[in-house]
């Protein structure tokens, strides 16, 4: 019998380490990745005071089209950068949510470069 690894748990092994080292404020918010089969998520998060910024994702009511692929990523990542364009965030720390930084992840970052914000 083979067994296999448990991917759910070694990503959030690794979702752990990197939180352990990065930070968000509310000058320089976190912008944290989830993604799922079907969808992904993306907000910006002030550690400090523990509360979210801002949001987006492909489970939103107004986004149209299957969501569990790099084009919708990078649609999420746009959105996201003109939500925190509004409450005047330029800058935040990209935190991959213990993913690769390939596919999804990578079109949802550089979305958001596209749409203005700095990491």
């Amino acid at each position: 019998m083979v067994n296999r690894p448990n991917t759910a748990k070694a990503r959030q092994a690794r979702h752990k380490r990197v939180r352990g080292k990065i930070r968000g404020t509310a000058e320089r918010p976190r912008l944290n990745v989830f993604r799922s089969l079907k969808h992904i998520y993306a907000q910006l998060i002030d550690d400090d005071k523990g509360v979210t910024l801002c949001s987006a994702s492909t489970a939103e009511k107004e986004f149209e089209g299957y969501g569990g692929n790099a084009e919708a990523a990078k649609k999420v990542g746009k959105k996201l950068a003109e939500r925190a364009a509004q409450k005047n965030i330029a800058e935040v720390v990209f935190d991959r949510g213990g993913y690769i930084y390939h596919g999804r992840v990578q079109s949802l970052a550089e979305g958001a470069r596209e749409g203005g914000l700095k990491f």
